[in-house]
């Protein structure tokens, strides 16, 4: 490895540190937000992910949660026992279990995607112009995420 590619793996390093940082403190702060509206972080994070246009099969949802598909199931019927989702037979699969968001789900899905998009105080703080160049650099990042992203499953 040479010095140069030492240095950039460093500086990415740190630049890890302190995005973890300000993404650990930002999801204290949402998780008491969330609370509030009487939800866990895994419960918010699966209304964020359910598609409003079409029901998701409770695998797929695992799948984008990153969990196991019997921990869903618990997720599930908590919202479910709010109404906020309904279970049915998947389209063209009796046999799997399609997830759709119910009009008051759609509603609360609205206040935890405006809570889970509020910048942390950390980086409302910078100037605009350092706001923008954050975002212009974590825009090409996540470009080179979602481009990799397909090659990786």
């Amino acid at each position: 490895m040479t010095l140069k590619t030492k240095q950039a793996n460093s500086a990415a390093h740190e630049a890890q540190k302190f995005f973890f940082e300000i993404g650990m403190a930002q999801r204290t702060k949402v998780g008491a937000a969330l609370v509030e509206l009487g939800l866990s972080f895994p419960q918010a994070h699966a209304l964020r992910m359910l598609d409003p246009e079409k029901p998701m099969p409770m695998s797929a949802l695992a799948e984008r949660l990153f969990c196991d598909a019997s921990n869903v199931t618990g997720i599930v019927d908590r919202l479910e026992a709010r109404g906020l989702v309904e279970r049915g037979s998947a389209e063209g699969d009796r046999r799997v279990k399609a997830l759709a968001i119910t009009p008051a789900g759609m509603e609360l899905r609205g206040e935890v995607m405006e809570i889970m998009s509020e910048p942390p105080e950390a980086i409302a703080a910078l100037s605009p112009t350092d706001q923008r160049a954050l975002r212009d650099i974590l825009a090409r990042a996540v470009g080179l995420l979602r481009e990799r992203a397909p090659a990786e499953r």
